[in-house]
Protein backbone atom coordinates (compact mmCIF):
# COMPACT_ATOMS: atom_id res chain seq x y z
CA UNK A 1 0.00 0.00 0.00
CA UNK A 2 1.46 3.48 -1.15
CA UNK A 3 1.78 6.03 0.93
CA UNK A 4 -1.59 9.01 0.56
CA UNK A 5 -1.65 12.88 0.00
CA UNK A 6 -1.91 13.45 3.63
CA UNK A 7 0.62 11.23 5.14
CA UNK A 8 2.98 12.47 2.92
CA UNK A 9 2.10 16.13 3.86
CA UNK A 10 2.85 15.25 7.75
CA UNK A 11 5.71 13.59 6.89
CA UNK A 12 7.00 16.27 5.08
CA UNK A 13 5.93 18.66 8.11
CA UNK A 14 8.00 16.02 10.48
CA UNK A 15 11.04 16.78 8.47
CA UNK A 16 10.39 20.21 8.08
CA UNK A 17 10.79 20.45 11.94
CA UNK A 18 7.15 20.94 12.79
CA UNK A 19 5.92 20.02 16.13
CA UNK A 20 2.69 21.42 15.84
CA UNK A 21 -0.17 21.86 13.21
CA UNK A 22 -2.64 25.02 14.20
CA UNK A 23 -5.75 24.25 13.40
CA UNK A 24 -9.68 24.90 12.94
CA UNK A 25 -11.80 21.87 11.92
CA UNK A 26 -12.66 20.73 9.47
CA UNK A 27 -9.70 19.43 7.60
CA UNK A 28 -8.18 16.00 6.95
CA UNK A 29 -4.59 17.13 7.74
CA UNK A 30 -5.57 17.32 11.61
CA UNK A 31 -5.90 13.33 11.41
CA UNK A 32 -2.98 13.23 8.99
CA UNK A 33 -1.06 15.02 11.42
CA UNK A 34 -2.00 13.59 14.43
CA UNK A 35 -1.00 9.84 13.11
CA UNK A 36 2.30 11.32 12.67
CA UNK A 37 3.02 12.80 16.48
CA UNK A 38 1.92 16.24 15.33
CA UNK A 39 -0.04 17.95 17.72
CA UNK A 40 -2.67 19.14 16.74
CA UNK A 41 -4.25 22.98 18.53
CA UNK A 42 -7.64 23.50 17.76
CA UNK A 43 -8.47 27.06 17.90
CA UNK A 44 -11.50 28.95 18.26
CA UNK A 45 -10.93 31.42 15.46
CA UNK A 46 -8.83 31.01 12.47
CA UNK A 47 -7.33 34.31 13.21
CA UNK A 48 -5.68 33.22 16.32
CA UNK A 49 -4.48 29.81 14.98
CA UNK A 50 -2.92 31.35 12.23
CA UNK A 51 -1.24 34.07 14.51
CA UNK A 52 0.54 31.67 16.93
CA UNK A 53 1.93 29.85 13.35
CA UNK A 54 2.91 33.50 12.39
CA UNK A 55 4.67 34.29 16.01
CA UNK A 56 6.62 30.51 15.72
CA UNK A 57 8.14 31.76 12.45
CA UNK A 58 9.59 35.73 14.18
CA UNK A 59 10.62 34.12 17.19
CA UNK A 60 12.50 31.39 15.40
CA UNK A 61 14.25 33.63 12.81
CA UNK A 62 12.48 32.05 10.31
CA UNK A 63 14.37 28.67 11.15
CA UNK A 64 10.95 26.71 11.78
CA UNK A 65 8.58 28.06 9.39
CA UNK A 66 5.35 27.15 11.31
CA UNK A 67 1.68 25.21 9.58
CA UNK A 68 -1.88 26.39 9.71
CA UNK A 69 -4.55 24.28 8.62
CA UNK A 70 -8.31 24.94 8.38
CA UNK A 71 -11.66 23.79 6.75
CA UNK A 72 -11.93 25.06 2.80
CA UNK A 73 -14.37 27.42 2.44
CA UNK A 74 -15.73 29.50 5.41
CA UNK A 75 -12.79 28.25 7.27
CA UNK A 76 -9.89 29.69 4.65
CA UNK A 77 -12.67 32.80 4.52
CA UNK A 78 -12.07 33.67 7.82
CA UNK A 79 -8.54 33.10 7.62
CA UNK A 80 -7.91 35.80 4.92
CA UNK A 81 -7.20 38.45 7.49
CA UNK A 82 -4.49 36.45 9.39
CA UNK A 83 -2.54 35.77 6.43
CA UNK A 84 -3.10 39.25 5.02
CA UNK A 85 -1.43 40.35 8.25
CA UNK A 86 1.41 38.00 7.92
CA UNK A 87 2.45 38.97 4.48
CA UNK A 88 1.95 43.25 5.44
CA UNK A 89 4.41 42.10 8.47
CA UNK A 90 6.85 39.88 6.66
CA UNK A 91 6.28 36.72 8.38
CA UNK A 92 7.05 32.96 7.31
CA UNK A 93 4.52 30.36 7.71
CA UNK A 94 2.20 27.82 5.21
CA UNK A 95 -0.81 27.80 5.10
CA UNK A 96 -2.37 24.01 3.62
CA UNK A 97 -6.02 24.06 3.22
CA UNK A 98 -8.50 21.24 1.49
CA UNK A 99 -10.10 22.74 -1.83
CA UNK A 100 -12.89 22.13 -3.74
CA UNK A 101 -13.52 19.20 -5.84
CA UNK A 102 -11.64 19.36 -9.25
CA UNK A 103 -15.05 19.26 -11.04
CA UNK A 104 -16.25 22.45 -9.02
CA UNK A 105 -13.05 24.47 -8.54
CA UNK A 106 -13.93 27.44 -10.82
CA UNK A 107 -18.04 26.99 -9.86
CA UNK A 108 -19.65 29.77 -8.43
CA UNK A 109 -20.01 29.68 -5.56
CA UNK A 110 -16.86 27.73 -4.50
CA UNK A 111 -14.65 30.00 -2.71
CA UNK A 112 -10.79 28.81 -4.90
CA UNK A 113 -8.29 30.19 -2.27
CA UNK A 114 -5.38 29.90 -4.76
CA UNK A 115 -6.96 32.96 -6.81
CA UNK A 116 -8.25 34.82 -4.00
CA UNK A 117 -5.10 34.46 -1.99
CA UNK A 118 -2.51 35.43 -4.40
CA UNK A 119 -2.02 39.36 -3.32
CA UNK A 120 -1.29 38.03 0.21
CA UNK A 121 1.25 35.31 -0.11
CA UNK A 122 4.23 34.84 -2.16
CA UNK A 123 2.88 31.70 -3.44
CA UNK A 124 -0.57 30.27 -3.71
CA UNK A 125 -0.89 27.12 -5.70
CA UNK A 126 -3.40 23.88 -6.20
CA UNK A 127 -2.57 20.57 -6.16
CA UNK A 128 -4.46 18.34 -8.18
CA UNK A 129 -2.53 15.74 -8.47
CA UNK A 130 -1.18 12.92 -6.34
CA UNK A 131 2.12 13.74 -7.81
CA UNK A 132 2.24 17.48 -7.44
CA UNK A 133 2.45 17.50 -3.88
CA UNK A 134 5.94 17.03 -2.54
CA UNK A 135 7.23 19.09 -5.19
CA UNK A 136 4.40 22.22 -4.11
CA UNK A 137 5.64 21.54 -0.18
CA UNK A 138 9.37 22.00 -1.42
CA UNK A 139 8.53 25.22 -2.92
CA UNK A 140 5.70 26.71 -0.23
CA UNK A 141 8.78 26.16 2.20
CA UNK A 142 11.22 27.33 0.60
CA UNK A 143 9.71 30.47 -0.36
CA UNK A 144 8.51 31.29 2.63
CA UNK A 145 11.44 31.62 4.53
CA UNK A 146 13.65 32.90 1.89
CA UNK A 147 14.24 36.51 0.65
CA UNK A 148 11.80 38.12 2.51
CA UNK A 149 9.50 36.06 4.60
CA UNK A 150 6.41 35.53 3.80
CA UNK A 151 3.35 33.01 4.21
CA UNK A 152 2.70 30.82 1.43
CA UNK A 153 -0.70 28.85 0.50
CA UNK A 154 -1.05 25.29 -0.69
CA UNK A 155 -4.39 24.54 -1.67
CA UNK A 156 -5.35 20.34 -1.88
CA UNK A 157 -8.05 19.78 -3.86
CA UNK A 158 -9.90 15.99 -3.23
CA UNK A 159 -6.90 14.59 -3.30
CA UNK A 160 -6.01 13.98 0.59
CA UNK A 161 -7.00 10.31 0.84
CA UNK A 162 -5.22 9.21 -2.82
CA UNK A 163 -2.32 7.13 -2.90
CA UNK A 164 1.23 7.69 -4.57
CA UNK A 165 1.79 4.89 -6.26
CA UNK A 166 5.42 6.25 -6.48
CA UNK A 167 5.82 6.63 -2.47
CA UNK A 168 5.46 3.21 -1.07
CA UNK A 169 6.73 4.50 2.06
CA UNK A 170 8.25 7.50 4.33
CA UNK A 171 11.93 5.84 3.23
CA UNK A 172 10.86 6.31 -0.04
CA UNK A 173 10.04 9.67 -0.01
CA UNK A 174 12.57 11.63 -1.69
CA UNK A 175 12.57 15.12 0.24
CA UNK A 176 15.39 16.81 2.03
CA UNK A 177 14.64 19.86 4.68
CA UNK A 178 14.67 22.81 2.84
CA UNK A 179 17.52 25.77 3.89
CA UNK A 180 17.71 29.58 3.61
CA UNK A 181 20.08 31.29 1.42
CA UNK A 182 21.56 34.23 1.77
CA UNK A 183 22.76 36.80 -0.39
CA UNK A 184 25.52 39.09 0.35
CA UNK A 185 25.56 42.47 -0.71
CA UNK A 186 28.23 44.08 -3.16
CA UNK A 187 30.78 45.17 -1.59
CA UNK A 188 31.92 48.81 -3.44
CA UNK A 189 28.12 49.65 -2.19
CA UNK A 190 28.97 48.92 1.26
CA UNK A 191 32.23 51.02 1.12
CA UNK A 192 30.46 53.69 -0.36
CA UNK A 193 27.94 53.65 2.88
CA UNK A 194 30.93 53.20 4.93
CA UNK A 195 32.61 56.25 3.84
CA UNK A 196 28.96 58.09 4.23
CA UNK A 197 28.60 56.97 7.90
CA UNK A 198 32.07 58.05 8.94
CA UNK A 199 31.73 61.74 7.23
CA UNK A 200 28.29 62.46 8.40
CA UNK A 201 27.68 64.93 11.34
CA UNK A 202 24.81 63.67 13.34
CA UNK A 203 24.85 59.44 11.96
CA UNK A 204 21.57 57.61 12.70
CA UNK A 205 21.22 53.81 12.39
CA UNK A 206 17.75 52.45 11.85
CA UNK A 207 17.05 49.24 12.58
CA UNK A 208 14.64 46.61 11.17
CA UNK A 209 12.80 42.98 11.36
CA UNK A 210 15.35 42.06 9.04
CA UNK A 211 18.29 41.88 11.75
CA UNK A 212 15.96 39.58 13.40
CA UNK A 213 15.38 37.23 10.66
CA UNK A 214 19.09 37.41 9.92
CA UNK A 215 20.05 37.18 13.53
CA UNK A 216 22.67 39.63 12.95
CA UNK A 217 22.36 41.20 17.08
CA UNK A 218 26.55 41.14 17.80
CA UNK A 219 26.98 42.59 14.36
CA UNK A 220 24.65 45.35 14.56
CA UNK A 221 26.30 45.94 18.11
CA UNK A 222 29.65 46.22 16.82
CA UNK A 223 28.82 48.57 14.47
CA UNK A 224 27.07 50.63 16.33
CA UNK A 225 29.90 50.55 19.01
CA UNK A 226 32.38 51.06 15.86
CA UNK A 227 30.63 54.09 14.13
CA UNK A 228 29.21 55.25 17.72
CA UNK A 229 26.20 56.29 15.87
CA UNK A 230 22.59 56.78 17.98
CA UNK A 231 20.86 53.29 17.10
CA UNK A 232 16.43 53.77 17.08
CA UNK A 233 14.13 50.57 15.41
CA UNK A 234 11.27 50.23 13.85
CA UNK A 235 8.03 48.41 15.82
CA UNK A 236 9.43 45.06 13.74
CA UNK A 237 12.58 45.81 14.88
CA UNK A 238 12.15 46.13 18.64
CA UNK A 239 14.65 44.10 20.60
CA UNK A 240 17.40 43.75 17.84
CA UNK A 241 19.55 46.11 19.92
CA UNK A 242 19.15 46.20 23.64
CA UNK A 243 17.33 49.40 24.80
CA UNK A 244 19.51 50.03 27.85
CA UNK A 245 22.70 50.91 25.44
CA UNK A 246 23.98 53.99 25.98
CA UNK A 247 23.49 54.40 22.20
CA UNK A 248 19.81 53.61 22.33
CA UNK A 249 17.39 55.60 20.87
CA UNK A 250 13.95 52.64 21.42
CA UNK A 251 11.52 51.71 19.18
CA UNK A 252 9.33 54.25 17.15
CA UNK A 253 6.15 54.09 15.36
CA UNK A 254 3.15 56.76 15.96
CA UNK A 255 4.77 57.42 19.50
CA UNK A 256 8.38 57.30 20.36
CA UNK A 257 10.83 58.78 22.73
CA UNK A 258 12.05 62.40 22.22
CA UNK A 259 15.85 61.31 21.59
CA UNK A 260 14.38 59.29 18.84
CA UNK A 261 12.09 62.01 17.54
CA UNK A 262 15.19 64.19 17.23
CA UNK A 263 17.41 61.92 15.45
CA UNK A 264 14.81 61.32 12.95
CA UNK A 265 14.58 65.46 12.43
CA UNK A 266 18.01 66.46 12.46
CA UNK A 267 20.37 63.44 11.41
CA UNK A 268 22.05 63.73 7.99
CA UNK A 269 22.99 59.98 7.32
CA UNK A 270 20.39 57.34 8.60
CA UNK A 271 21.85 54.09 7.95
CA UNK A 272 18.25 51.71 7.19
CA UNK A 273 19.33 48.10 8.05
CA UNK A 274 16.50 45.27 8.03
CA UNK A 275 14.24 48.00 7.21
CA UNK A 276 11.58 48.80 4.26
CA UNK A 277 10.96 52.12 4.76
CA UNK A 278 7.14 51.04 4.44
CA UNK A 279 4.24 53.36 5.61
CA UNK A 280 1.65 52.50 8.05
CA UNK A 281 1.75 52.76 11.49
CA UNK A 282 5.57 53.45 11.47
CA UNK A 283 8.05 56.65 11.40
CA UNK A 284 7.24 59.10 9.26
CA UNK A 285 10.62 60.03 7.83
CA UNK A 286 11.49 63.30 6.57
CA UNK A 287 13.86 63.52 3.15
CA UNK A 288 14.99 67.03 3.30
CA UNK A 289 18.89 67.53 4.15
CA UNK A 290 19.29 63.83 4.78
CA UNK A 291 21.00 61.05 3.15
CA UNK A 292 19.99 57.30 3.64
CA UNK A 293 21.64 54.48 3.27
CA UNK A 294 19.32 51.56 2.63
CA UNK A 295 19.78 48.05 3.33
CA UNK A 296 17.32 45.38 2.55
CA UNK A 297 17.07 41.84 1.26
CA UNK A 298 13.72 42.55 -0.86
CA UNK A 299 14.96 44.94 -3.89
CA UNK A 300 11.06 46.04 -3.79
CA UNK A 301 11.88 48.33 -0.96
CA UNK A 302 14.56 50.35 -3.05
CA UNK A 303 13.54 53.62 -3.45
CA UNK A 304 9.75 52.85 -2.16
CA UNK A 305 9.52 55.33 0.05
CA UNK A 306 12.77 56.96 0.87
CA UNK A 307 15.06 58.00 -1.49
CA UNK A 308 18.04 55.50 -1.42
CA UNK A 309 21.37 57.38 -1.63
CA UNK A 310 23.27 53.98 -0.72
CA UNK A 311 21.39 51.39 -2.11
CA UNK A 312 22.76 47.73 -0.70
CA UNK A 313 20.70 44.51 -1.55
CA UNK A 314 21.82 41.80 0.64
CA UNK A 315 21.63 39.68 4.25
CA UNK A 316 21.08 42.05 7.25
CA UNK A 317 23.91 39.72 8.64
CA UNK A 318 26.37 39.67 5.66
CA UNK A 319 25.86 43.26 5.03
CA UNK A 320 26.76 44.23 8.65
CA UNK A 321 29.71 42.10 9.01
CA UNK A 322 31.13 44.02 5.66
CA UNK A 323 30.16 47.26 7.26
CA UNK A 324 32.07 46.53 9.92
CA UNK A 325 35.14 45.69 7.89
CA UNK A 326 34.96 48.48 6.07
CA UNK A 327 34.48 50.69 8.74
CA UNK A 328 37.39 48.76 10.61
CA UNK A 329 39.84 49.54 8.03
CA UNK A 330 39.18 53.75 7.43
CA UNK A 331 39.16 54.02 12.07
CA UNK A 332 42.22 51.16 12.13
CA UNK A 333 39.59 48.96 14.08
CA UNK A 334 39.38 51.78 17.17
CA UNK A 335 36.03 54.18 17.34
CA UNK A 336 37.23 57.75 17.73
CA UNK A 337 35.60 58.45 21.38
CA UNK A 338 32.60 60.06 20.12
CA UNK A 339 30.52 57.23 22.72
CA UNK A 340 30.43 59.19 25.39
CA UNK A 341 29.06 62.73 23.58
CA UNK A 342 26.54 60.46 21.46
CA UNK A 343 25.22 58.78 24.98
CA UNK A 344 25.36 62.63 26.57
CA UNK A 345 23.11 63.64 23.65
CA UNK A 346 20.58 61.12 24.15
CA UNK A 347 20.37 61.72 27.26
CA UNK A 348 19.59 65.10 27.49
CA UNK A 349 16.91 64.76 25.16
CA UNK A 350 15.04 62.19 26.64
CA UNK A 351 15.61 62.93 30.33
CA UNK A 352 13.24 66.14 30.54
CA UNK A 353 10.70 64.06 28.33
CA UNK A 354 10.62 61.10 30.34
CA UNK A 355 10.58 63.70 33.68
CA UNK A 356 7.72 64.86 32.26
CA UNK A 357 6.23 61.50 31.49
CA UNK A 358 7.20 60.38 34.95
CA UNK A 359 3.86 61.59 36.74
CA UNK A 360 1.65 59.09 34.26
CA UNK A 361 3.97 56.18 34.83
CA UNK A 362 3.65 56.59 38.67
CA UNK A 363 0.60 57.93 39.15
CA UNK A 364 -1.81 57.52 42.10
CA UNK A 365 -5.04 58.32 40.24
CA UNK A 366 -8.11 56.44 39.69
CA UNK A 367 -9.06 55.06 37.19
CA UNK A 368 -5.90 53.98 36.92
CA UNK A 369 -3.56 55.52 34.49
CA UNK A 370 -2.34 52.80 31.62
CA UNK A 371 0.79 54.10 31.88
CA UNK A 372 1.46 53.01 35.53
CA UNK A 373 0.24 49.28 34.55
CA UNK A 374 3.29 49.37 31.64
CA UNK A 375 6.05 51.23 34.18
CA UNK A 376 4.47 48.88 37.15
CA UNK A 377 5.30 45.56 34.59
CA UNK A 378 8.24 46.63 33.45
CA UNK A 379 9.78 47.28 36.62
CA UNK A 380 8.07 43.56 38.18
CA UNK A 381 8.83 40.98 35.51
CA UNK A 382 12.23 39.32 34.33
CA UNK A 383 12.15 41.82 31.21
CA UNK A 384 15.35 39.45 29.57
CA UNK A 385 13.22 36.33 29.77
CA UNK A 386 9.93 38.13 29.02
CA UNK A 387 8.39 37.99 25.40
CA UNK A 388 5.97 40.86 25.32
CA UNK A 389 3.37 42.19 22.41
CA UNK A 390 1.31 45.29 22.00
CA UNK A 391 -2.08 45.30 20.50
CA UNK A 392 -3.51 47.86 17.91
CA UNK A 393 -4.28 51.40 19.09
CA UNK A 394 -3.35 53.05 22.32
CA UNK A 395 -2.07 49.73 23.97
CA UNK A 396 0.68 49.74 21.03
CA UNK A 397 1.27 53.85 21.69
CA UNK A 398 1.57 53.82 25.25
CA UNK A 399 3.90 50.67 25.31
CA UNK A 400 6.67 51.19 22.68
CA UNK A 401 7.88 54.25 23.93
CA UNK A 402 8.12 52.84 28.19
CA UNK A 403 9.05 49.37 27.23
CA UNK A 404 12.76 48.42 27.63
CA UNK A 405 13.77 45.21 25.36
CA UNK A 406 17.15 43.98 26.59
CA UNK A 407 17.49 40.62 24.93
CA UNK A 408 16.55 39.94 21.04
CA UNK A 409 13.58 38.47 20.15
CA UNK A 410 11.83 39.36 23.62
CA UNK A 411 9.59 41.89 21.79
CA UNK A 412 6.65 40.96 19.07
CA UNK A 413 5.95 44.34 17.01
CA UNK A 414 4.25 44.85 14.70
CA UNK A 415 2.13 47.98 12.54
CA UNK A 416 1.91 47.63 8.98
CA UNK A 417 -1.77 46.71 9.24
CA UNK A 418 -3.05 46.48 12.51
CA UNK A 419 -6.24 43.85 12.65
CA UNK A 420 -7.45 44.29 16.67
CA UNK A 421 -6.83 41.24 18.78
CA UNK A 422 -3.74 40.05 16.55
CA UNK A 423 -1.93 40.19 19.44
CA UNK A 424 -3.33 36.88 21.63
CA UNK A 425 -2.52 34.57 19.13
CA UNK A 426 1.07 36.35 19.19
CA UNK A 427 1.68 35.73 22.38
CA UNK A 428 -0.34 32.14 22.56
CA UNK A 429 2.59 31.14 19.66
CA UNK A 430 5.12 32.49 21.61
CA UNK A 431 4.36 30.71 24.67
CA UNK A 432 4.56 27.11 22.66
CA UNK A 433 7.85 28.36 20.94
CA UNK A 434 9.33 29.49 24.78
CA UNK A 435 7.18 27.53 27.27
CA UNK A 436 9.67 28.26 29.96
CA UNK A 437 9.57 32.64 29.16
CA UNK A 438 6.93 34.56 30.89
CA UNK A 439 4.51 35.38 28.00
CA UNK A 440 2.34 38.61 27.85
CA UNK A 441 0.31 40.38 25.40
CA UNK A 442 -1.12 43.93 26.29
CA UNK A 443 -4.40 45.09 24.68
CA UNK A 444 -8.12 46.79 25.42
CA UNK A 445 -11.28 45.76 25.57
CA UNK A 446 -12.17 46.13 21.72
CA UNK A 447 -9.16 43.77 20.76
CA UNK A 448 -10.46 41.44 23.20
CA UNK A 449 -14.00 41.40 21.75
CA UNK A 450 -11.96 40.22 18.41
CA UNK A 451 -10.18 36.99 19.81
CA UNK A 452 -10.83 36.70 23.41
CA UNK A 453 -12.48 33.27 22.82
CA UNK A 454 -9.08 32.41 22.58
CA UNK A 455 -8.16 32.45 26.11
CA UNK A 456 -10.33 29.18 26.28
CA UNK A 457 -7.87 27.41 24.02
CA UNK A 458 -5.19 28.57 26.69
CA UNK A 459 -6.79 27.09 29.43
CA UNK A 460 -8.04 23.47 27.16
CA UNK A 461 -4.38 23.13 25.42
CA UNK A 462 -2.66 24.28 28.19
CA UNK A 463 -1.09 27.27 27.37
CA UNK A 464 0.29 29.76 30.28
CA UNK A 465 0.30 33.29 29.21
CA UNK A 466 -0.43 36.41 30.77
CA UNK A 467 -2.87 39.15 29.46
CA UNK A 468 -2.54 42.42 30.34
CA UNK A 469 -5.70 43.64 30.04
CA UNK A 470 -6.33 47.79 30.03
CA UNK A 471 -10.15 48.34 30.13
CA UNK A 472 -11.53 51.69 30.10
CA UNK A 473 -15.45 51.00 28.88
CA UNK A 474 -14.95 52.18 25.61
CA UNK A 475 -13.24 52.94 22.55
CA UNK A 476 -11.18 56.36 23.56
CA UNK A 477 -9.41 56.97 20.49
CA UNK A 478 -12.54 57.36 18.45
CA UNK A 479 -14.20 59.63 20.27
CA UNK A 480 -13.13 63.08 18.18
CA UNK A 481 -14.07 60.92 15.26
CA UNK A 482 -17.21 59.83 16.39
CA UNK A 483 -18.15 62.78 18.48
CA UNK A 484 -22.04 62.95 17.43
CA UNK A 485 -22.70 59.46 16.83
CA UNK A 486 -21.40 58.73 20.68
CA UNK A 487 -23.50 61.67 21.61
CA UNK A 488 -26.82 60.61 20.53
CA UNK A 489 -26.09 56.75 20.33
CA UNK A 490 -22.91 56.00 22.53
CA UNK A 491 -21.12 54.19 19.75
CA UNK A 492 -18.03 54.29 21.54
CA UNK A 493 -18.99 52.44 24.60
CA UNK A 494 -17.86 48.53 25.49
CA UNK A 495 -18.77 46.76 28.57
CA UNK A 496 -17.85 44.11 30.49
CA UNK A 497 -15.95 42.29 33.81
CA UNK A 498 -13.25 40.21 31.73
CA UNK A 499 -11.54 39.02 35.08
CA UNK A 500 -14.78 36.90 35.60
CA UNK A 501 -14.84 35.89 31.76
CA UNK A 502 -11.06 34.47 32.55
CA UNK A 503 -12.90 32.70 35.17
CA UNK A 504 -15.40 31.26 33.77
CA UNK A 505 -13.17 29.51 31.04
CA UNK A 506 -11.09 28.55 33.63
CA UNK A 507 -8.42 30.88 33.46
CA UNK A 508 -6.98 33.16 36.58
CA UNK A 509 -8.63 36.22 36.27
CA UNK A 510 -8.15 39.35 38.62
CA UNK A 511 -9.70 43.20 38.33
CA UNK A 512 -7.41 45.79 39.21
CA UNK A 513 -9.21 49.17 40.34
CA UNK A 514 -6.50 50.47 43.00
CA UNK A 515 -3.06 52.22 41.80
CA UNK A 516 -1.84 49.89 45.08
CA UNK A 517 -2.92 46.78 43.68
CA UNK A 518 -1.06 46.55 40.12
CA UNK A 519 2.16 45.25 41.24
CA UNK A 520 0.20 42.83 43.96
CA UNK A 521 -2.11 41.67 40.67
CA UNK A 522 1.39 41.04 38.48
CA UNK A 523 2.83 38.70 41.10
CA UNK A 524 -0.03 36.94 41.09
CA UNK A 525 -0.51 36.51 37.87
CA UNK A 526 3.27 35.45 37.40
CA UNK A 527 2.54 33.27 40.11
CA UNK A 528 -0.68 31.44 38.10
CA UNK A 529 1.26 31.09 34.53
CA UNK A 530 3.91 29.36 36.50
CA UNK A 531 1.04 26.98 37.83
CA UNK A 532 0.32 26.50 34.34
CA UNK A 533 -3.22 28.84 34.31
CA UNK A 534 -3.21 31.38 31.85
CA UNK A 535 -3.91 35.07 32.92
CA UNK A 536 -5.90 37.51 32.69
CA UNK A 537 -5.69 40.81 34.56
CA UNK A 538 -8.11 43.44 33.69
CA UNK A 539 -7.27 46.66 35.15
CA UNK A 540 -9.76 49.78 34.96
CA UNK A 541 -7.88 52.78 32.82
CA UNK A 542 -8.76 56.10 32.26
CA UNK A 543 -10.30 57.14 29.10
CA UNK A 544 -7.83 60.20 28.98
CA UNK A 545 -5.97 60.33 25.63
CA UNK A 546 -2.12 60.66 26.38
CA UNK A 547 0.52 59.87 23.81
CA UNK A 548 4.04 60.37 23.18
CA UNK A 549 3.13 60.60 19.69
CA UNK A 550 6.35 62.37 17.86
CA UNK A 551 8.22 62.18 20.64
CA UNK A 552 5.81 64.85 22.54
CA UNK A 553 5.19 65.66 26.11
CA UNK A 554 1.75 64.23 27.97
CA UNK A 555 -0.51 66.95 26.56
CA UNK A 556 -4.27 65.78 25.64
CA UNK A 557 -4.43 64.54 22.35
CA UNK A 558 -5.92 62.44 19.27
CA UNK A 559 -5.67 59.08 18.78
CA UNK A 560 -4.59 56.58 16.53
CA UNK A 561 -7.42 54.15 16.60
CA UNK A 562 -8.41 50.99 17.72
CA UNK A 563 -8.20 49.99 21.59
Amino acid sequence: MAMRVGDVIAEIMKRERVKFLFVYPLTPLTEFAAAADIRPIVVRQERVGCAMADAMGRLSSSDDVAVFGCQGGPGIENTFGAVAQAYSEGVPLVVIVPGPSRALANVPPSFNATLNYQHITKSAETVTTPEMIVPAMRRAFTLARNGRPGPCLVEVSDVFNAEIPSIANAAALDYEPTKRTLIAPDPKAVDAAAEALLNAKMPMIYVGQGVHYAKAWNELRQVAELVEAAVGTSMEGKSAFPETHPLALGAGGPTMSSALATHVRESDVVFGIGVSYSPGFAIRWPTENKRFIHSTVDERDLNKIIPAAYPILGDAKLTLAMMHQALSERLRGKPRGLTRAVAARIQSQNEPWLNAWMPYLTSNAKPLSPYRVVYDLLQTVDVANTIVTHDAGSPRDEMIPFWKSVTPLSYIGWGKTTQLGYGLGLTMGAKMAHPDKLCINYWGEAALGMTGMDFETCVRCQIPIMSILSNNFGMKCEYAAMKLSHQKYRTCDISGNYAEFAKALGGYGERVTEPEQVVHAIVNGIRATKEGKPVLLEFITTQDVRFASGGGLPTDGAGTGGD
